[in-house]
C-alpha cells in the first residue's frame, strides 16, 4: 500500500505524517512534491500542517493553485482517500475539498498545547476503529484554525454527519471553556459529503508513539488504512 504525503514549500509536518503511516506494517509512504501534477499509484493522500507559502494572503490559498492540487482533486474525485491535517485542513476548503472555511483565531493568538477531542461519528473510513463519544488527547498548533460556515453548510453537515471531530474538555463535554479558537459549535474537523475527504486542525501525528507521550492519533490513520486495504481486497 502505497501512501503520498504532499510537500509544499513551508510545510513542516510531512516527515512526521511520514513517519506516523509508516509505523504501520505493509505500509509505504513517500513524499511528494507540490509542483507534481500525478498521483497515479497511490492509495492515500495526506496533506500535512505548516505554513504553506508562508501563509500570505490566508492560509492554503496559495497552495490550492499548485499543481498537485489538481491530482489531489482527481484522486479524491475517484475516491481515494484524503487527509488533510492543520494546514492541509486549511488547504482542502480552500481548494473547495471541504466545506467551510477556516478564519483567524479568537484572541488573534497561535495555540501551541494538548487538548481534548470528542469523536463525533465513526461511520467514515477516518474514525471507523474509534467509538462515538470517545475522547482523544491530540495536540493542536495553528493560529487560523477558527472554522466557520454559513448556517446552509452547517445544516448540511448535521443532516449528512460530516462532523467527525469537535473541541471538548477530559470528560468529554463540549463547552466554550473547551473551545481554543471560537471555532463554530466546537468542530475540530469535518469530511466531504463523499466520506472519503477529512480535514482536521488538530495533529494526530504528533501522538502517534508512546516517546511523544501518547498514541490517540494512531486511531486516525489506522482507521485510514484499515479502509484502504478492505477496499483493495474488494
Amino acid at each position: 500500500m502505497k501512501v503520498a504525503v504532499i510537500q509544499f514549500p513551508g510545510s513542516n509536518c510531512d516527515t512526521d505524517c511520514q513517519a506516523a503511516v509508516d509505523s504501520f506494517p505493509g505500509i509505504q509512504s513517500e513524499i511528494v512534491w507540490h509542483k507534481e501534477t500525478s498521483l497515479a499509484g497511490y492509495d492515500a493522500v495526506v496533506l500535512p500542517g505548516g505554513f504553506s507559502y508562508g501563509d500570505y494572503l490566508r492560509c492554503g490559498s496559495i497552495a490550492r493553485f499548485s499543481p498537485i492540487m489538481a491530482a489531489v482533486r482527481a484522486a479524491a474525485d475517484s475516491g481515494v482517500l484524503v487527509l488533510g491535517i492543520c494546514n492541509g485542513f486549511q488547504i482542502l476548503c480552500e481548494a473547495g475539498l471541504l466545506p467551510g472555511t477556516l478564519l483567524r483565531n479568537n484572541g488573534l493568538l497561535f495555540r501551541c498545547e494538548r487538548l481534548h477531542l470528542r469523536v463525533e461519528s465513526n461511520n467514515s473510513p477516518f474514525t471507523s476503529v474509534l467509538h462515538q463519544g470517545q475522547v482523544l488527547d491530540i495536540p493542536i498548533a495553528h493560529g487560523e484554525g477558527n472554522y466557520f460556515a454559513d448556517a446552509e453548510t452547517l445544516k448540511a453537515l448535521h443532516a449528512n454527519s460530516q462532523i467527525l471531530v469537535r473541541y471538548c474538555d477530559a470528560s468529554g463535554n463540549v463547552s466554550s471553556e473547551a473551545n481554543p479558537n471560537g471555532s463554530l459549535e466546537n468542530i475540530a474537523g469535518i469530511c466531504s459529503h463523499g466520506r472519503n475527504v477529512f480535514g482536521l486542525m488538530p495533529h494526530p501525528e504528533r501522538v502517534c508513539d508512546p516517546l511523544l507521550g501518547g498514541t490517540d492519533g494512531r486511531g486516525i490513520f489506522q482507521s485510514m488504512l484499515e479502509a484502504v486495504a478492505k477496499a483493495k481486497v474488494k
